[in-house]
């Protein structure tokens, strides 16, 4: 670290929970998601402000700051940021999670969470915030409707059921992928690839199944909620239909999301979804 970076970092923690001024965003993840967030927050949303983040390559985050954003902020590894921050956004790899989640938790910090598959593979840590006093936070990432979901959840649902299809491309290297020995790439005609339920698909599909798993933990769990996955050549957006049957209402949802040109295993509309979320945890109305 530089030492204006440890600079900032030291001053960062004397006033981190200073309570008379804005609350202060670290980002574990400096990439497709990470960054976007990081330049809204240093656009400004009233009553935030960006402490640090943390990267993979500390040097190249510098880099793309520079270039980015208004000023520098640190670059501190994923453990250092809940001693940064109010809030602490997860956008790293699944297998770093539990490296950036137990700090924030330990810390009584609020999580935005992006792996919520991750999140499910490490649900002690729900426990561990309720002890702490943290709060986690899951937005709707790519999906739409997990506020109606949730609604009918109070009652009694019956059924849930969801069909992802996706570009081939957006699947590669996905551990199920990999392991059958697909080439997806020479697809001419929509190939199934799993059906099963979406707690059963984590594995196979660690970056590509948070929606799923955001679905059944906003309505009858990801273990009784049904899933197929498709890698459809003739789509060209990432493309999630629900089907929700309960005792208060029939929900039929669709959303087609564009690929993030860095990650096309992400929608545009997943960072987009994090910014949301922070501008609720401050804002003086929140809808839905």
């Amino acid at each position: 670290m530089s030492a204006e970076e440890t600079a900032m970092a030291e001053a960062a923690a004397q006033d981190g929970r200073d309570r008379t001024g804005p609350l202060k965003v670290a980002i574990g993840g400096y990439g497709a998601i990470g960054r976007r967030v990081a330049q809204a927050l240093d656009r400004g949303i009233p009553g935030l402000e960006l402490a640090a983040v943390s990267a993979r390559d500390p040097a190249a985050a510098r880099q793309r700051m520079a270039g980015e954003l208004s000023r520098p902020r640190p670059v501190l590894p994923l453990g250092a940021l809940a001693r940064q921050a109010d809030i602490v956004v997860e956008c790293c790899p699944a297998a770093e999670f539990r490296s950036l989640a137990e700090p924030a938790i330990a810390a009584g910090r609020t999580l935005v969470v992006i792996s919520s598959g991750a999140l499910y593979a490490n649900f002690d840590l729900v426990e561990r915030a309720r002890q702490t006093g943290a709060r986690i936070v899951l937005p709707s990432g790519a999906l739409l409707g997990l506020d109606a979901v949730r609604a009918a959840a109070e009652g009694e649902v019956h059924h849930v059921r969801m069909v992802t299809r996706k570009p081939p491309r957006g699947l590669v290297g996905a551990p199920h992928v990999a392991q059958s020995g697909l080439d997806l790439e020479a697809l001419t005609e929509p190939l199934l690839l799993f059906r099963g339920s979406a707690a059963e698909a984590i594995s196979g599909f660690p970056a590509n199944l948070n929606v799923a798993v955001s679905l059944g933990l906003a309505g009858i769990g990801p273990e009784r909620t049904e899933l197929e996955i498709w890698a459809s050549p003739e789509v060209t957006r990432n493309t999630h239909e629900i089907h929700v049957s309960s005792d208060s209402a029939e929900l039929t949802l669709k959303i087609e999301n564009v690929p993030s040109p860095e990650n096309p295993k992400t929608g545009l509309i997943t960072p987009l979804s994090v910014i949301a979320a922070l501008r609720r945890l401050s804002a003086p109305l929140a809808v839905g």
